[in-house]
C-alpha cells in the first residue's frame, strides 16, 4: 500500500501470523507486504470512510466495483455476494434502549483467504466488542479469516438478543398498564403501535441475516474451516431464536391490542348498564308524579294530604325495588 493516505482515526489494523496475533494498529502501507506472506492474515477496519478511502482500498485489494459501490451506499439489505476471490457481506447490529427507537448500524464486510475488511458506516458502530471476542477465543485464530468473520457475526447476532430483551421488557410494562387500575386510554394503543413498528423493522434485519448465514455455511465455502462449523452453527441457531422471538413478540403485541379493545368494550358495557339502571330508577318519580298530577278525581285520595303521602311511598317502594334488583344483577 505504498503511497496510500488515510484520514487519521479512520483505520485500524491487525496482523495474525501462523495463528498468533503478531501486530496491531500498524501502518496500512505494510499491508501489501504482509499479504504476500502466505502465513499472514490481515484485518483492516474503516470507520465511516469517505469515497476516497474506499477507492484506495478497492485498488489495493482488487475489490469488485459492485461490492465497493454497495459499501458506499447506505441502507443496503443484509446480503452475501460472491466474487472471484472474495465475498461481500452487508450486516446490521441493533441498539435498542428503553423508550428509544431502534438504531440499526450498518457493516460492510469484505472477506478473502488472507484478509478481512470491515467498513462501519454508522456512528457508534461497535468494534471493541468484536476485538474482545477475538481475544477471548485466541485459540481459534489458527483458522484464519473464518475465525475473524465468526467474531464479527457473533457480536452482531448477540445485539439481536439484547434488543429482543428490551422489547420483551417493554411488552411486560405494557401488560401492567393494560391490567392496571384506571383507564389506559390511548396509551396502550400508542405503545402497541410503536412496538409493532419496532418489531417489523427488526424483522426486516433478522430474516435476511438468517439467509446470509445459511449461505455462508455451505460446505463449498472455503473461507470457513470444518473445525469452525460448530461455531457458525451456534451463531445460526442464535439468529433463528431471535427470529422466532421476534415473531412471538409481534403476536403478543397483537394479542395485547385485541385484549385492550375487549376490555374497553366490557368497560363500556358496564357503564351502559349503570346508566340504564339509574335512568330506570330516575324514571319512577317522573311516572308517579306525572300520574298523580293528572286532573282526574278518581285517583285514591286525590287532592288530599293522604294522596301525596301515598305517591311518595309508592315512589320510594318502586325505587328501592329497582335498586335491589339492579344490585342483584350486578348492574350497580
Amino acid at each position: 500500500m505504498a503511497g496510500a493516505s488515510y484520514r487519521p482515526g479512520v483505520i485500524r489494523t491487525r496482523l495474525y501470523r501462523n495463528g498468533e496475533l503478531a501486530k496491531e494498529n500498524f501502518d496500512p502501507s505494510e499491508i501489501s507486504d504482509h499479504l504476500m506472506d502466505g502465513t499472514c492474515v490481515v484485518w483492516l477496519d474503516l470507520d465511516r470512510p469517505n469515497a476516497e478511502d474506499l477507492a484506495l482500498i478497492a485498488t489495493e485489494f482488487g475489490l469488485n466495483p459492485l461490492a465497493v459501490e454497495d459499501a458506499v451506499s447506505e441502507r443496503q439489505r443484509p446480503k452475501l455476494d460472491h466474487y472471484d476471490d472474495h465475498v461481500f457481506l452487508t450486516l446490521y447490529d441493533v441498539a435498542l434502549d428503553q423508550g428509544q427507537p431502534p438504531r440499526a448500524r450498518e457493516f460492510a464486510v469484505f472477506a478473502a483467504t488472507h484478509y478481512l475488511i470491515t467498513v462501519r458506516k454508522s456512528e457508534g458502530s461497535p468494534i471493541d466488542p468484536i476485538i474482545a471476542r477475538w481475544d477471548d477465543n485466541a485459540a481459534l485464530a489458527k483458522y484464519g479469516v473464518g475465525f475473524l468473520l465468526w467474531g464479527v457475526l457473533d457480536v452482531v447476532i448477540d445485539s439481536y438478543f439484547d434488543a429482543v430483551q428490551v422489547l420483551d421488557d417493554r411488552i411486560e410494562a405494557l401488560e401492567d398498564v393494560l391490567f392496571g387500575p384506571g383507564d389506559s386510554g390511548t396509551a396502550v394503543q400508542r405503545e402497541s403501535y410503536v412496538l409493532r413498528k419496532n418489531l417489523v423493522q427488526f424483522r426486516r434485519i433478522i430474516v435476511p441475516t438468517r439467509e446470509v448465514l445459511n449461505a455462508l455455511m455451505r460446505r463449498e465455502n472455503d473461507l470457513i474451516a470444518p473445525e469452525l462449523m460448530p461455531y457458525y452453527q451456534d451463531v445460526y441457531d442464535h439468529v433463528l431464536r431471535a427470529s422466532d422471538s421476534t415473531d412471538a413478540l409481534r403476536d403478543l403485541v397483537s394479542t395485547i391490542l385485541e385484549t385492550h379493545l375487549t376490555i374497553q368494550g366490557n368497560r363500556m358495557n358496564e357503564i351502559m348498564k349503570k346508566v340504564t339502571s339509574w335512568a330506570a330508577i330516575g324514571a319512577v318519580p317522573a311516572v308517579v308524579t306525572g300520574y298523580y298530577g293528572m286532573n282526574v278525581t278518581t285517583l285514591p285520595r286525590s287532592g288530599s294530604d293522604a294522596g301525596g303521602l301515598a305517591a311518595i311511598l309508592l315512589m320510594v317502594a318502586a325505587i328501592a325495588g329497582l335498586y335491589a334488583m339492579f344490585k342483584r344483577l350486578d348492574w350497580l
